[in-house]
């Protein structure tokens, strides 16, 4: 189901921020730098990933869709927890296709989308940098493939990954404080900030 609102309203408040790009592209070190600005929670869809996951990717073997459906449901899980509770959070998280969104996002107007946008070369630099990463650089190239960049009626926040993380995460904070009726994100309940994980 998609995140449509009526005509002429404002969406909510954003509760849960997604940050998503393909490997590489600075989702964790991002995401972590903006929980921290905002004072909200972080955390890594990585780390939602089941054993067989990351082993296939280690190997540099693409994942399926039956791969990802697991691992998407214990994060839209982990999303809709954090939307009962009252927290405010944000999540690292590649959500390459429309029909992954779908399933983190779906008919939750409070659930907003930033995509970090960069060019393979640029970002092949970078992944070649991370030795800890359990993504190869091999396997880069097929995300772009199979990466499906957000349209309009997803009302994303597209901002370039070129500046650096503290730039990025200005525009974004700037980005979600312009949503016309919502609470100002800096100013909503502050939450520990204590398991993010910059990669």
């Amino acid at each position: 189901m998609q995140n449509q609102l009526t005509k002429g309203t404002s969406p909510p408040a954003a509760r849960v921020v997604i940050v998503m790009g393909v490997s590489g592209c600075g989702k964790s070190t991002v995401g972590a730098l903006l929980a921290s600005r905002l004072r909200w929670e972080f955390e890594d869809a990585d780390w939602f990933h089941p054993a067989a996951n990351v082993e296939k990717m280690h190997k540099g073997i693409p994942l399926t869709d039956d791969d990802r459906w697991p691992w998407l449901a214990a994060v839209a899980a982990w999303i809709d927890k954090t939307r009962c509770s009252g927290a405010h959070d944000v999540v690292a998280c590649s959500a390459l296709k429309r029909r992954y969104r779908n399933v983190l996002i779906g008919d939750r107007p409070d659930v907003r989308l930033v995509y970090l946008k960069g060019d393979e070369e640029l970002i092949a630099r970078r992944i070649a940098t991370r030795h800890e990463h359990f993504m190869p650089p091999t396997l880069l190239h097929s995300q772009f493939e199979a990466l499906e960049e957000p349209g309009p009626e997803e009302n994303p926040i597209v901002v370039s990954i070129e500046p650096r993380p503290r730039e990025i995460v200005a525009q974004i904070i700037s980005a979600l404080n312009k949503v016309e009726g919502a609470e100002p994100p800096e100013r909503a309940s502050p939450k520990s900030y204590g398991r993010a994980r910059e990669q």
